[in-house]
């Protein structure tokens, strides 16, 4: 998160409007989600990380590390997909009729889309993002949730790091025995200090008057036309892409 946050304050287009990014970034979500995943998930990815990379100037590492993340969370389903039981003649496990291509062709999917949110939170803070929700039409409510979370997130942080810190220093993490009675420890105290971080949050929202409705910046900034059409014109060309290519391909091995 920390990585995350400072990518997205630090980028070449973080002073961009907000718009010019997330618009390129749901069309071609809306790409990858209704159109077949092959060739179109691998090419989502290959331009979406090409933006992040090259056009907004976040380091690879950065882009591809973010992505590893919920990539490891896809391949945990694949066995859920390739695989199937029957009970009939006993318990037995075998491989479902095309469970490998649905696997593949859901992670890649899943993959694709989420290639989208991650070019999205690399290039774009979450303080530029609040007025254009509101504009769209995101109740308030839910936008003082997202920033007081987001707000959360960080300080929790903060606490866990300390708190491991102090527990590396006493040789907390010395064995497998040790390391899972210091991380039980950890997260328990993580657990208390939220609950009072949540009581002294709404102490202090109240005494100073709240009324329900947090201050939130406001952005006078205005999108470029010229942005708003490439963003809508570079997800079409994947589409076109993608559709014609396997076209193409069978026209040529005839």
């Amino acid at each position: 998160m920390l990585a995350i946050d400072r990518h997205a304050w630090t980028n070449r287009w973080h002073a961009r409007h907000p718009l010019e990014k997330l618009l390129p970034a749901l069309v071609m979500m809306l790409v990858a989600l209704v159109m077949s995943p092959w060739p179109t998930a691998p090419l989502v990815i290959a331009v979406m990380v090409t933006l992040a990379v090259a056009g907004a100037g976040v380091p690879a590492t950065a882009v591809l590390g973010t992505l590893a993340v919920p990539l490891g969370f896809l391949l945990t389903g694949v066995p859920v997909l390739a695989l199937a039981v029957d009970v009939s003649d006993g318990l037995s496990l075998g491989l479902a009729p095309d469970g490998l291509e649905m696997a593949a062709a859901v992670t890649s999917r899943s993959l694709a889309a989420t290639s989208c949110l991650v070019f999205l939170i690399l290039t774009t803070p979450m303080a530029d993002l609040m007025p254009l929700l509101g504009r769209i039409g995101v109740p308030r409510l839910i936008r003082d949730l997202m920033l007081l979370m987001y707000r959360l997130i960080f300080i929790f942080l903060d606490c866990a790091i300390t708190g491991r810190q102090a527990q590396v220093g006493r040789l907390g993490y010395d064995g497998p025995r040790r390391s899972l009675r210091s991380l039980g420890w950890l997260a328990g105290s993580l657990f208390q200090r939220s609950l009072d971080r949540g009581r002294r949050l709404e102490t202090g929202l109240a005494a100073r008057g709240f009324t329900g409705d947090l201050p939130q910046p406001s952005d006078g900034r205005t999108p470029s036309p010229v942005a708003l059409l490439a963003g809508v014109a570079l997800p079409l060309a994947v589409a076109c892409a993608a559709w014609l290519g396997p076209l193409e391909y069978a026209a040529w091995t005839k």
